[in-house]
């Protein structure tokens, strides 16, 4: 096995990574910029070296600096976690010409699923369903609006370079499309310095649901079940739970089927996640394929019992995969709140502070996964999630009250979350009875905030 791993990341996921090494007896590195000195991952690391200034560019995305930072300190095997360079093909070449294995798919399968135009094309070969769209990229609005016109409206514009939500608009009608074009066009060049873009029919009120997979260096790819993501707020996902409520055994099978063509289709290795639309009639289409861990995956650990921070690494090491297909089994059901620096009655807006008392749950079925502890002080340079919490119940109403139960024993004196408006949503009807979709937020958002106020009033007069 690996003698030592650099991990290329910060955060919550840096310190899950460096858990799971530490049981396994290897050695991790931490990499940090000088706004991170203080941080629990470096904190816990065997090792630690900073490798730049506060911002990103300086330092988790400065690619010559983390490899240096490996060869240094004698690293055999890198782990990029999600978002920096995690989706970036160049890094990989780089890490594999200095002789550091990569923790995760290699730089042809991140090319040919990265740009989502070419992965539409793969599956659409592969016989995997996509939605009705563009072939490829257009090249022109000119050839975008007579796509749109052919395929129907409402479209959806995505950015093939895409991520996040950047680089996409919703069109309802052919007056808005070039405006909305232009608009999407600039957002993913400023994002991501590239501004190809492609068209797909915009299936209205679907459920995100996207399939976990794992394939290894001899040919081996099974799926680990679905999670369903489609509690979002600007494409931006909030809460997510596995199984879905909605998928039956069948559609299980199908949807799971696809899932592993897809990633076969693009001779894709390490741990993946294939992204569906599920419409109203159960009718699915492919959308992309994330090839990287995702944020969520604890959610299907809890519900699977596979470690899929460790399932990566010994990958990496080319040993084949320990679990077939029919040992993987669903128990008991997931749900995931990510907690946000963010202030909701203030347009979510974020914050940063100093973490002056903290308290996290516990008890029976609660994990929380976080980059906080007390004294801790937040930075403006990075993402604002703090923590994910996930809970695992023996049926979903059960999970449902336990991460009520866990949200109220949350504390952060020192920065307002999301928490509050998580534990309200999760009281709303509909959500309780699985009605919902992506659209489930921006329909509900003003009904949770009334709440959040009335209960404000209640409680400080």
């Amino acid at each position: 096995m690996f003698k030592r791993i650099l991990i290329a990341n910060r955060g919550e996921i840096a310190v899950r990574i460096i858990r799971a090494c530490m049981e396994m007896n290897i050695e991790c590195v931490a990499v940090y910029s000088t706004a991170d000195k203080e941080s629990l991952h470096v904190k816990l690391a065997s090792n630690s070296i900073c490798i730049g200034g506060p911002r990103a560019a300086e330092s988790y995305l400065n690619m010559d600096a983390i490899i240096t930072a490996a060869q240094v300190t004698g690293c055999d095997a890198l782990h990029p976690g999600f978002g920096f360079l995690s989706e970036n093909s160049e890094f990989v070449r780089k890490c594999v010409d200095a002789g550091i294995v990569f923790i995760g798919p290699t730089a042809d399968a991140m090319d040919a699923l990265g740009n989502k135009a070419a992965a539409r094309k793969i599956m659409v070969k592969a016989g995997v369903p996509v939605v009705p769209g563009s072939d490829g990229p257009v090249e022109s609005y000119e050839k975008l609006e007579k796509i749109a016109k052919k395929i129907g409206y409402p479209v959806l514009i995505k950015a093939s370079a895409g991520g996040g939500g950047r680089g996409m608009r919703r069109v309802y009608k052919q007056e808005d499309l070039k405006k909305l074009y232009e608009e999407a066009k600039a957002e993913t060049m400023a994002c991501f310095n590239d501004d190809e873009m492609y068209v797909e029919k915009l299936i209205i009120n679907p459920r995100h649901i996207e399939f976990q997979v794992l394939a290894d260096e001899h040919g081996n790819v099974i799926h680990l079940g679905e999670r369903d993501c489609s509690i979002q707020r600007k494409n931006q996902k909030l809460i997510e739970e596995s199984p879905c409520m909605y998928i039956d055994d069948n559609l299980r099978k199908a949807m799971g089927k696809a899932a592993v063509t897809a990633a076969k289709a693009a001779g894709y290795t390490n741990a993946g996640t294939v992204e569906f639309v599920l419409d109203e009639k159960n009718n699915y289409y492919f959308i992309e394929m994330n090839t990287r861990i995702q944020v969520e995956h604890g959610v299907t650990e809890a519900v699977t019992g596979i470690d899929l921070i460790k399932q990566q690494i010994r990958i990496a090491f080319n040993e084949p995969l320990n679990i077939k297909q029919k040992d993987v089994k669903l128990k008991g059901h997931a749900i995931e709140c990510r907690i946000n620096a963010e202030d909701p009655a203030k347009g979510f807006m974020a914050n940063t502070g100093k973490i002056s008392f903290l308290n996290f749950p516990g008890g029976p079925g609660v994990r929380v996964d976080t980059l906080l502890y007390n004294g801790y002080e937040t930075s403006p340079f990075y993402d604002s999630m703090m923590a994910k919490i996930i809970v695992h119940g023996q049926t979903r109403l059960e999970a449902i009250r336990r991460m009520r139960r866990a949200l109220l024993e949350l504390v952060t004196d020192g920065i307002v979350t999301n928490g509050d408006f998580d534990y309200l949503l999760l009281h709303h009807p509909d959500f309780v009875k699985g009605k919902y979709n992506v659209s489930f937020i921006e329909d509900h958002i003003d009904e949770i905030l009334s709440w959040d106020k009335a209960v404000d009033e209640v409680i400080n007069g």
